[in-house]
């Protein structure tokens, strides 16, 4: 079972920022579960999609060829619980790309009110940590962007469209050939 902490993209200007929502609903088994008779998203949740809307913002800038990894939350401030019935917005914005990782920041908004805002810091895990696989398989993060909707929306700062990585649609072609 994946864990999916934004539900869809709204803006994603490749190396530049990106936006994604989350609904937070009651059917949610761990908005009930963490204060039994008063249901809300719990920070770290928030810093999680703060997490995979940055990831998935660098992660990027490589074709998705880079694992990247959150390594570090630097600074973080939460004005209030989320709770249900609440759509959170996620804004990510880059602030730093090297040939290791990078740097975001991040704000979280329910309607006009500033709910969260964190800095976070990605590592590139390089093979000498954990092997040469992937942490996804292909085919299956490729069906996780697309229902995120990151190329409905995601566009390079000149506007034009980004295009999937290649190696994603090879891997979705043996996927759906086997």
């Amino acid at each position: 079972m994946r864990w999916f902490w934004i539900d869809r993209f709204t803006e994603f200007v490749s190396g530049e920022r990106a936006s994604s929502v989350k609904c937070v609903s009651l059917v949610e088994e761990y908005v009930d579960g963490y204060f039994p008779g008063s249901p809300m998203m719990t920070p770290s949740f928030v810093i999680e999609g703060f997490a995979q809307t940055g990831g998935i913002l660098i992660g990027q800038q490589s074709d998705f060829l880079e694992r990247v990894v959150l390594a570090k939350i630097g600074k973080s401030k939460f004005h209030f619980y989320a709770r249900p019935g609440d759509k959170l917005t996620y804004s990510v914005k880059l602030e730093t790309l090297k040939s290791d990782g990078g740097l975001v920041t991040a704000t979280s908004h329910v309607g006009d009110r500033l709910q969260a805002e964190a800095e976070l810091t990605f590592a590139h895990v390089d093979a000498s940590v954990r092997g040469t696989g992937t942490f996804f398989v292909p085919a299956e993060f490729l069906r996780m962007l697309r229902i995120f909707r990151l190329f409905d929306v995601g566009v390079n700062p000149d506007g034009t469209p980004i295009k999937i990585p290649q190696h994603l649609l090879d891997e979705e072609t043996l996927d759906l050939a086997s």
